[in-house]
């Protein structure tokens, strides 16, 4: 349930909250607060794992969780690494966390604290997030697959460059699309993002990929 500011209620009990207990809660609460979002779980950015990223209309949000049981030995590598990816990021914590996680993480990232209640869990946005100044869109557009960074190449008129590395491709991409359309469009790719047919996705882009490379070979042994 969404919760914008903090409520007592006068059955209150404590509880240790777990990573497992907070995930499904919160997930409703951001359905709740936000509409229109995607998602995605345990996602590697940098030498870290997101635990949430939130996928918005242009936007991605990262959501670190740090249960009552977490400690804060990661966070200080973790908030540097969704930093790279993300245009927000939150920390969830346990209310044991709430009062004090601010001087762990950067003055940007937002805090939800997460409260175990007779009733079920409650969530209380401690701080709003605030536009991110690391966030660099090659990174996000690196949290694509092939076939929909092609697909992107597609909508917008540009070359495949299929025998080209996936590196080469993005930094085409960043030349010959506005930053704010190309925002856009990554959240519509992984809003539509199937995992169920994504096998099929990358399959079916490889063999176009050493089609056209068997037609160049032919051509250059005319």
């Amino acid at each position: 349930m969404r919760s914008d500011v903090l409520t007592v209620h006068p059955h209150w009990y404590s509880k240790v909250l777990y990573d497992k207990d907070i995930r499904e809660p919160l997930f409703e609460y951001l359905e709740e607060r936000y509409g229109k979002i995607r998602i995605l779980e345990e996602k590697c950015m940098g030498k870290s794992r997101a635990d949430v990223v939130m996928v918005r209309p242009g936007l991605l949000v990262g959501i670190e969780i740090k249960s009552d049981a977490d400690t804060y030995a990661r966070l200080k590598r973790q908030t540097k690494d969704y930093d790279r990816f993300c245009d927000e990021n939150y920390v969830a914590v346990g209310s044991t966390h709430a009062m004090h996680v601010g001087e762990h993480i950067p003055a940007w990232w937002g805090i939800i604290s997460v409260e175990q209640m007779e009733r079920g869990i409650d969530f209380y946005e401690v701080r709003g997030a605030k536009k991110n100044p690391g966030m660099k869109l090659k990174n996000k557009l690196g949290m694509l697959w092939r076939p929909e960074l092609a697909h992107i190449q597609k909508i917008n008129r540009m070359p495949a460059y299929r025998q080209k590395s996936k590196e080469f491709v993005i930094d085409k991409i960043l030349l010959s699309v506005p930053p704010q359309l190309l925002q856009e469009q990554i959240s519509e790719e992984l809003f539509e993002r199937d995992y169920t047919l994504i096998a099929e996705r990358i399959a079916q882009f490889r063999k176009s990929c050493a089609g056209t490379e068997q037609k160049r070979k032919r051509i250059r042994r005319r």
